[in-house]
């Protein structure tokens, strides 16, 4: 390695700093590289280019932000929480599982966190205030609740993952079932003791004849990630087109059948999924520069022989791992984290024989915990906008749950069946 790769990191820095769009930071910070080493700009632009045209599977990323957007600007979310509100019944926290389980139920046709924390936790927060639960509590729940999205199938990190790695996307898929349920049982057990302990109110039966009436209203849209799913493990289609289905069926549900979208809401949904997938492109082309830089100065190279010459063990590198991608997850965004760092790992993954689809739902699953992490976690901020409450007092309420939630990693990481048992019903 030269002393010329420190020049894209340090302008990355300074980009992150100056609250620059990191995509245009990596785009900048390559860009200056291949002119100090006198290398042609041309080679770059082609790396970028090659990249980005010829990884079909980065279609589906936009067709995962659109469906997630026409979801939370029709009255789906008003349906989902509905349905799981009939399905706790009387309990006490009764609100704080309804919120695990819309979440889950949720994350099964967007495979977003912060679509989940904004859109159907807007719902959620308010709820849970109007019957008397803490604020920062209710905040908190919700924001961690929302990790359960890119987790549950199907993920947009898992697409990028897949990119990156080569895994197999519907594996991946398949591989965060049951983690998902790991999540959703420990928040439970969380929300069980902390309603108890706060005298949280106790949720009211309801009639068989409502539960009835409340699952007729949301089936067309609990029937999304079924038709999404069904359609990627019978081989019908990709998840590429699966992605494009899923976005044709939440359109007609939202036009047709709940009638709750219109055409002037429909120009808003397309214009924010064009800024988001802008925002995330631009951080993938900045990758794929980045990525050139690091195999020519040998990076990963460097990073294998010292790395093995420390750890002998698969369970220490995924130790290592897991504390290097937390504290990543607090300081950087989760993009640039997958982007820029995974692909120096991965060698190590491949050395330690560790299945990638394993590692792959635990790298995810670090990234989604630090969308929780202070300082700078995405879901803190948009929770803390939704529910009116201080980011102090909602980081107070978080901490626990965090702690519940590094459970959950730990069980995932070190019994890898947890992911991999799923996927054995797939060829």
């Amino acid at each position: 390695m030269s002393w010329y790769l420190l020049i894209p990191f340090i302008i990355l820095i300074i980009a992150f700093v100056i609250r620059m769009p990191i995509g245009l930071g990596m785009l900048i910070g390559s860009i200056a590289y291949f002119l100090v080493k006198g290398m042609s700009i041309g080679s770059l632009v082609n790396t970028v280019c090659y990249g980005l045209t010829n990884a079909y599977i980065l279609i589906a990323i936009p067709l995962f932000i659109f469906t997630a957007n026409v979801m939370n600007s029709s009255e789906v979310t008003d349906k989902i929480f509905d349905f799981a509100r009939s399905l706790i019944g009387r309990k006490h926290g009764a609100t704080g599982y309804v919120n695990i389980v819309a979440s889950l139920i949720f994350a099964g046709m967007t495979g977003s966190a912060v679509a989940d924390a904004s859109g159907l936790g807007t719902l959620e927060i308010s709820q849970m205030k109007k019957e008397g639960y803490d604020a920062p509590f209710s905040c908190a729940i919700t924001a961690s609740t929302a990790v359960i999205g890119p987790i549950f199938p199907p993920s947009i990190p898992f697409v990028i993952y897949a990119m990156i790695s080569g895994a197999s996307v519907g594996k991946l898929f398949l591989g965060g079932m049951v983690p998902a349920i790991i999540l959703c049982i420990v928040m439970g057990i969380y929300v069980y003791f902390i309603s108890k302990k706060r005298n949280y109110p106790i949720g009211t039966k309801v009639p068989f004849k409502q539960f009835v009436r409340s699952t007729f209203k949301a089936l067309p849209a609990l029937l999304t990630p079924v038709i999404l799913l069904l359609g990627i493990y019978t081989g019908l289609m990709t998840p590429t087109e699966a992605g494009a289905v899923a976005g044709a069926y939440t359109l007609l549900i939202s036009f047709i059948i709940y009638r709750s979208l219109s055409l002037k809401a429909l120009g808003k949904i397309l214009m924010d999924t064009l800024k988001t997938t802008g925002a995330i492109f631009l951080v993938i082309a900045g990758a794929y520069g980045f990525s050139f830089i690091i195999t020519s100065e040998q990076v990963s190279k460097a990073v294998v022989d010292t790395m093995t010459s420390i750890v002998s063990s698969p369970w220490v590198f995924l130790l290592a791992v897991n504390i290097l991608f937390l504290i990543l997850g607090a300081l950087v965004d989760v993009n640039v984290s997958e982007l820029v760092f995974l692909p120096i790992i991965l060698p190590l993954v491949k050395y330690f024989n560790i299945d990638l689809v394993h590692f792959g739902v635990v790298i995810c699953l670090n990234m989604m915990i630090g969308l929780l992490t202070p300082p700078f976690g995405m879901l803190l901020f948009v929770t803390a906008n939704v529910g009116k409450v201080s980011l102090k007092e909602l980081i107070r309420e978080t901490m626990p749950l965090i702690g519940v939630l590094l459970v959950a990693l730990a069980i995932i990481t070190y019994i890898p069946e947890t992911v991999l048992f799923m996927t054995r019903f797939m060829k």
